[in-house]
């Protein structure tokens, strides 16, 4: 005999847990993911789906893409074909979206769709469900707005903003105009974060932490000038100012073979400012701690007060009566 048959409580937990569930905000807990391998993250069932096929995978990342945004047949069908749609592309296109669905977790709610069917196409409702494309574009716009009064803070927020990445953005699914696009979006928004990263190391005199990392990028992104100039810094502040001048020489070579330009005017205003030995690459101290220096400087002269205070009372109770 189950224990639900023989507990009067049991319809009522029943109905209740079905009350829950109907609550349910529709897609909580779904995270659906760009930022490597297109992918959903089913955080109730504690697992993530990966669409076997590389058109399902290409589709459901024009879906989270635009997601809210009606897609119109013709549109995912030069999507998925590369352009050069076969002749049945509407039956087509049908098929994997029906396959799509099937992968799809519960979305939860009342009558909640992941995926809507409408007259001229289809639509991605995600609901309460979110992006990890979401969440790296939350953390690294707070990162960035740290930066200047709070770089620890901001170091630690790109750099979680950072993790977040899997792999490239859209791996595997960059052929089509509608992901093509939003992949080159997110890779741009990736360099920023990491250029802002390391402008927060060196805010907090990591400078030497930064070395490896920043040499690594600048062999991975020849033509982007601002790795060179935090590689330049870097490396003078860690009294390596051959280095630093050298870091140039790499970068004028690169920019002059690749483009046929010279360096842009903060890189070589950086030149300048090594050879000059300018009292400005010196880092600076951190808001944070200038703050907290004055916090313990108003702390070490209150103390003092309190020990002359001390001080008077001893002198005054040991003093010997005339």
């Amino acid at each position: 005999m189950s224990v639900v048959a023989t507990s009067h409580h049991g319809p009522a937990l029943i109905a209740a847990a079905a009350r829950t569930a109907r609550a349910a905000p529709a897609g909580a807990g779904v995270e659906f993911r760009l930022l490597g391998p297109v992918a959903v993250h089913d955080g109730a069932g504690g697992r993530d789906i990966t669409p076997p096929g590389s058109k399902q995978r290409a589709l459901l990342a024009s879906f989270v893409t635009q997601a809210g945004v009606l897609l119109g047949v013709d549109r995912l069908a030069a999507e998925l074909w590369d352009g050069a749609p076969p002749a049945n592309a509407a039956n087509a296109l049908q098929a994997h979206v029906a396959r799509l669905r099937r992968l799809l977790p519960e979305a939860g709610g009342d009558g909640h769709e992941w995926i809507r069917t409408l007259p001229t196409g289809y639509l991605l409702d995600l609901g309460k469900a979110r992006t990890d494309v979401q969440r790296f574009a939350r953390r690294s716009r707070e990162g960035r707005a740290a930066l200047a009064a709070n770089p620890a803070r901001a170091a630690e927020l790109l750099c979680s903003a950072v993790e977040l990445w899997r792999g490239p953005a859209l791996q595997g699914c960059r052929t089509g105009p509608i992901c093509e696009a939003e992949a080159e979006r997110l890779d741009e928004m990736r360099l920023t974060s990491l250029e802002a990263l390391h402008e927060a190391n060196l805010r907090c005199e990591r400078h030497g932490e930064s070395i490896g990392e920043l040499e690594r990028l600048t062999a991975d992104h020849p033509l982007r000038e601002r790795f060179y100039d935090l590689l330049m810094v870097a490396l003078y502040r860690s009294g390596r100012q051959t280095e630093a001048l050298g870091v140039y020489e790499r970068a004028r070579r690169r920019l002059v073979g690749a483009l046929g330009i010279e360096p842009g005017p903060a890189l070589r205003g950086r030149l300048d400012a090594i050879l000059a030995h300018s009292p400005a690459l010196s880092a600076a101290p951190a808001p944070a701690l200038l703050e907290e220096l004055d916090r313990l400087r108003h702390r070490v002269t209150e103390l003092g007060r309190v020990q002359h205070e001390l001080s008077r009372r001893i002198d005054a109770v040991t003093a010997p009566e005339s």
